[in-house]
Protein backbone atom coordinates (compact mmCIF):
# COMPACT_ATOMS: atom_id res chain seq x y z
CA UNK A 1 0.00 0.00 0.00
CA UNK A 2 2.57 2.40 1.10
CA UNK A 3 0.23 5.49 2.35
CA UNK A 4 1.14 7.73 4.59
CA UNK A 5 -1.00 8.67 7.15
CA UNK A 6 1.38 11.36 8.38
CA UNK A 7 4.56 13.31 7.49
CA UNK A 8 6.52 16.09 8.96
CA UNK A 9 10.28 16.83 8.75
CA UNK A 10 10.60 14.41 12.18
CA UNK A 11 7.89 12.07 12.33
CA UNK A 12 6.46 9.41 9.83
CA UNK A 13 3.45 7.36 10.41
CA UNK A 14 2.33 5.03 6.96
CA UNK A 15 0.26 2.16 6.61
CA UNK A 16 2.64 -0.19 4.83
CA UNK A 17 0.24 -2.90 3.88
CA UNK A 18 -3.22 -3.81 3.72
CA UNK A 19 -3.54 -8.17 4.48
CA UNK A 20 -7.11 -8.75 3.07
CA UNK A 21 -8.68 -12.28 5.01
CA UNK A 22 -12.47 -13.49 4.24
CA UNK A 23 -13.26 -11.88 7.43
CA UNK A 24 -11.49 -8.79 8.30
CA UNK A 25 -8.23 -6.71 7.26
CA UNK A 26 -4.08 -6.56 9.08
CA UNK A 27 -3.12 -3.14 8.50
CA UNK A 28 1.10 -2.98 8.87
CA UNK A 29 2.00 0.18 10.44
CA UNK A 30 5.43 1.72 10.50
CA UNK A 31 6.54 5.00 12.11
CA UNK A 32 9.60 6.65 12.51
CA UNK A 33 11.37 9.69 14.77
CA UNK A 34 14.17 11.70 13.74
CA UNK A 35 16.45 13.24 16.18
CA UNK A 36 16.62 17.43 15.36
CA UNK A 37 18.37 19.33 17.82
CA UNK A 38 17.39 18.08 20.90
CA UNK A 39 19.90 17.18 24.13
CA UNK A 40 20.80 13.92 25.34
CA UNK A 41 17.78 13.84 28.37
CA UNK A 42 15.46 15.00 26.18
CA UNK A 43 16.05 12.58 23.40
CA UNK A 44 16.35 9.75 26.36
CA UNK A 45 12.83 10.98 27.24
CA UNK A 46 11.33 10.24 23.71
CA UNK A 47 13.16 7.14 23.07
CA UNK A 48 11.18 5.76 26.51
CA UNK A 49 7.44 7.22 25.65
CA UNK A 50 8.59 6.02 21.87
CA UNK A 51 9.10 2.18 22.97
CA UNK A 52 6.54 2.30 25.26
CA UNK A 53 4.94 -1.76 25.18
CA UNK A 54 1.35 -1.12 24.25
CA UNK A 55 -0.69 0.90 26.90
CA UNK A 56 -3.50 -0.01 28.78
CA UNK A 57 -5.26 3.43 28.52
CA UNK A 58 -7.54 2.08 30.67
CA UNK A 59 -5.68 1.06 33.41
CA UNK A 60 -5.11 4.78 34.28
CA UNK A 61 -1.87 6.05 34.86
CA UNK A 62 -0.96 7.41 30.82
CA UNK A 63 -1.95 10.05 29.30
CA UNK A 64 -3.43 9.50 26.13
CA UNK A 65 -1.03 12.16 24.73
CA UNK A 66 1.62 10.35 25.04
CA UNK A 67 0.22 7.02 23.05
CA UNK A 68 -0.03 6.14 19.57
CA UNK A 69 -3.97 5.51 19.06
CA UNK A 70 -5.61 4.69 16.46
CA UNK A 71 -9.26 4.82 15.04
CA UNK A 72 -11.38 3.66 12.49
CA UNK A 73 -15.11 5.13 10.82
CA UNK A 74 -16.88 2.58 8.37
CA UNK A 75 -18.68 4.36 5.45
CA UNK A 76 -21.98 4.07 7.36
CA UNK A 77 -20.28 6.22 10.63
CA UNK A 78 -19.60 3.50 12.23
CA UNK A 79 -16.51 4.04 14.31
CA UNK A 80 -14.00 1.70 16.66
CA UNK A 81 -10.71 2.68 18.24
CA UNK A 82 -7.63 0.49 18.91
CA UNK A 83 -8.79 0.93 23.12
CA UNK A 84 -11.82 -0.28 21.85
CA UNK A 85 -12.45 -3.42 24.24
CA UNK A 86 -15.32 -5.55 22.33
CA UNK A 87 -13.04 -8.44 21.91
CA UNK A 88 -12.34 -8.66 25.08
CA UNK A 89 -15.74 -8.87 26.15
CA UNK A 90 -16.48 -11.97 28.11
CA UNK A 91 -18.07 -13.98 25.74
CA UNK A 92 -18.77 -17.65 24.45
CA UNK A 93 -15.94 -18.86 22.37
CA UNK A 94 -18.03 -19.55 19.63
CA UNK A 95 -19.98 -16.12 19.76
CA UNK A 96 -19.11 -13.24 17.20
CA UNK A 97 -17.72 -9.88 19.61
CA UNK A 98 -20.04 -7.08 18.94
CA UNK A 99 -18.48 -4.80 16.48
CA UNK A 100 -16.50 -3.65 14.80
CA UNK A 101 -13.01 -4.41 16.26
CA UNK A 102 -9.81 -2.51 15.71
CA UNK A 103 -6.52 -3.80 17.68
CA UNK A 104 -3.55 -2.70 17.63
CA UNK A 105 -0.57 -5.27 18.03
CA UNK A 106 2.78 -3.81 18.36
CA UNK A 107 5.70 -5.63 17.04
CA UNK A 108 8.72 -3.98 18.06
CA UNK A 109 11.16 -1.21 16.90
CA UNK A 110 14.65 0.03 17.65
CA UNK A 111 16.63 3.49 17.92
CA UNK A 112 20.18 5.09 17.80
CA UNK A 113 21.30 8.51 18.33
CA UNK A 114 20.16 9.75 14.95
CA UNK A 115 16.19 8.22 14.91
CA UNK A 116 14.06 5.63 16.33
CA UNK A 117 11.92 3.30 14.15
CA UNK A 118 8.97 1.10 15.43
CA UNK A 119 5.97 -0.96 13.70
CA UNK A 120 3.05 -3.02 14.53
CA UNK A 121 -0.19 -4.52 12.71
CA UNK A 122 -3.97 -3.39 13.42
CA UNK A 123 -6.77 -5.93 13.10
CA UNK A 124 -10.11 -4.65 11.74
CA UNK A 125 -13.11 -6.98 11.82
CA UNK A 126 -15.55 -7.34 10.39
CA UNK A 127 -14.13 -6.67 6.70
CA UNK A 128 -15.79 -2.96 5.72
CA UNK A 129 -18.77 -2.33 3.33
CA UNK A 130 -17.78 -0.84 -0.04
CA UNK A 131 -17.48 2.43 0.14
CA UNK A 132 -15.13 5.36 1.79
CA UNK A 133 -13.06 3.67 5.32
CA UNK A 134 -11.13 6.65 7.12
CA UNK A 135 -7.72 5.05 9.00
CA UNK A 136 -7.57 7.87 12.08
CA UNK A 137 -4.25 8.11 14.02
CA UNK A 138 -2.95 10.67 16.55
CA UNK A 139 0.23 10.81 18.78
CA UNK A 140 0.21 14.16 20.54
CA UNK A 141 3.59 14.00 22.52
CA UNK A 142 5.08 13.17 18.75
CA UNK A 143 4.02 15.93 17.30
CA UNK A 144 1.65 14.36 15.42
CA UNK A 145 -2.21 15.77 15.37
CA UNK A 146 -4.99 13.47 14.36
CA UNK A 147 -4.27 12.28 10.74
CA UNK A 148 -6.21 10.67 8.41
CA UNK A 149 -6.21 8.56 5.10
CA UNK A 150 -9.39 7.13 3.18
CA UNK A 151 -9.70 4.15 1.62
CA UNK A 152 -11.82 2.45 -0.19
CA UNK A 153 -13.93 -0.46 1.53
CA UNK A 154 -14.64 -1.92 -2.38
CA UNK A 155 -11.18 -2.78 -2.92
CA UNK A 156 -10.79 -4.49 0.63
CA UNK A 157 -14.11 -6.50 -0.49
CA UNK A 158 -12.57 -7.48 -3.76
CA UNK A 159 -8.98 -8.34 -2.58
CA UNK A 160 -11.07 -10.58 -0.02
CA UNK A 161 -13.39 -12.25 -2.74
CA UNK A 162 -10.44 -13.79 -3.77
CA UNK A 163 -9.10 -14.93 -0.60
CA UNK A 164 -9.08 -18.84 0.13
CA UNK A 165 -9.72 -20.65 3.41
CA UNK A 166 -6.58 -22.29 5.05
CA UNK A 167 -8.65 -25.42 5.79
CA UNK A 168 -12.00 -26.38 4.41
CA UNK A 169 -14.68 -26.09 6.96
CA UNK A 170 -15.42 -29.54 7.80
CA UNK A 171 -11.74 -30.48 8.35
CA UNK A 172 -12.22 -28.88 11.29
CA UNK A 173 -13.39 -31.17 14.56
Amino acid sequence: MGRFVYQSPTFVLAIEAVKVYSTGCNFDVTWMLRRTDQEDRKWAELNAVFHRPAPQVRDGGIAAASVLLFGVQFPDGTKASSSSLAMYEPKSLDQEPDGPVFEYRPRGGNGGEDDMSANGTIWLWPLPPAGDLRLVAQWTDMGMPESSITLDGSQLRAAAAGSQKYWPEEAHA
